[in-house]
């Protein structure tokens, strides 16, 4: 069995979903009799799904939120279920009703509590091909809960380990984990292989890597992730996740958010909440305010400050550049975005010499 998930940069129109079709009935006809495809919305599907939300109702309910967010990610599964139907392969879809995934209530950014392989083991045996939603499930109640903003790869390794299989292939627009973003440093490195906590780090610094919920998942059930994409050119494969490999890095968090408080004490129980729900922040103080700043999952990271009933005395954007490495984490906040990138860049020349002679073939 193989499961594969497929993120948002692969759906830009409705080629994406005929290509990503055709791999799988190349996949199939090489021998892969049973695939499992997770799916994430089409790409800018989701902060689309929110503002219309909110022009609505500024104040939606947050299961109510949840449940309109999660169509992004059905109509993905529906739209890949037509795609492969016209080749002829036996396929079907499911979403976070039928996954077999159940979470608690924290809607927004829900917790796995318990998997049933049944359900996509059923559909397996009718079909060849299960297309499943991705970063959604239900709670103990039957409500539909969202586990978070590109939590489609948390699907994937949780199917993948409630189906007893040790790996899944994760497809993206660039085919694995680099130094840092390739689209702002064009010396970044593809790393070969990296560890399960080092990868999880970079993504809790704002890294557009793989979901760090994920990342802990796949090391708690040790489950390999291999980070591969699509191309016309066929399969990249770029970089795997077990559980060991080290790599330095830098990391541009490009929105990330500084709260500000009154007081010290008001801060440190903020960053104490924020704490107890798996949100990294760093301290920050300007203009003799006491600030937090939140390089990832700032969505749900607002929506449990707003829910203590104490608003912060402001709330602003910047950007995060942060050095990564064993045992250093230098963090530098910085609210231009042509300066944070100049930094980035010089931060890595330092970190790796001479990779722009390297890759340029020169020196």
């Amino acid at each position: 069995m193989t499961i594969l998930k497929f993120g948002g940069s692969n759906f830009l129109d409705p080629e994406g979903y005929h290509r990503v079709a055709r791999h799988l009935a190349q996949r199939r006809a090489t021998g892969e009799n049973k695939i499992v495809v997770v799916v994430s919305a089409m790409k800018e599907e989701t902060d689309s799904l929110k503002a219309q939300m909110l022009a609505v109702n500024k104040e939606a309910s947050p299961s109510n939120l949840d449940a309109a967010l999660a169509t992004g990610e059905m109509l993905s599964a529906y739209l890949l279920e037509a795609a492969v139907s016209r080749l002829g392969i036996s396929v079907t879809s499911l979403n976070g009703y039928g996954l077999g995934i159940r979470t608690n209530s924290g809607f927004g950014r829900a917790t796995v509590e318990s998997v049933d392989p049944r359900p996509i083991r059923s559909a397996l045996q009718e079909h060849d091909v299960v297309i499943a939603a991705g970063a959604q499930a239900i709670n103990q109640s039957g409500r539909l809960t969202f586990l978070g903003r590109n939590a489609s790869d948390l699907t994937a390794v949780v199917i993948a380990s409630m189906l007893e299989e040790h790996a899944c292939e994760i497809y993206s627009d660039v085919p694995g984990v680099y130094t840092g973003d390739p689209n702002l440093i064009a010396e970044a490195q593809l790393i070969p292989e990296i560890g399960y906590r080092t990868i999880a780090a970079m993504s809790r610094y704002g890294a557009k890597v793989l979901h760090h919920g994920a990342v802990e998942y796949a090391e708690k059930h040790a489950v390999t992730i291999f980070c591969k994409s699509l191309t016309n050119d066929g399969v990249v494969t770029g970089t795997t996740v077990t559980g060991h490999g080290n790599a330095r890095s830098v990391t541009v968090a490009r929105d990330a958010v500084v709260i500000s408080f009154a007081s010290v004490a008001a801060r440190d129980n903020r960053r104490a909440l924020l704490d107890q729900n798996g949100i990294t922040t760093i301290d920050v103080e300007q203009n003799d305010r006491f600030g937090l700043c939140i390089m990832s999952e700032t969505d749900f990271a607002m929506r449990l400050v707003e829910g203590t009933g104490i608003p912060p005395v402001s709330i602003g954007s910047t950007m995060v550049v942060t050095v990564l490495d064993a045992s250093v984490r230098r963090v530098h906040l910085i609210g231009d975005y042509e300066r944070a990138v100049s930094l980035a860049r010089q931060l890595h020349e330092q970190m790796y010499p001479g990779a722009v002679a390297e890759r340029f073939g020169r020196g």
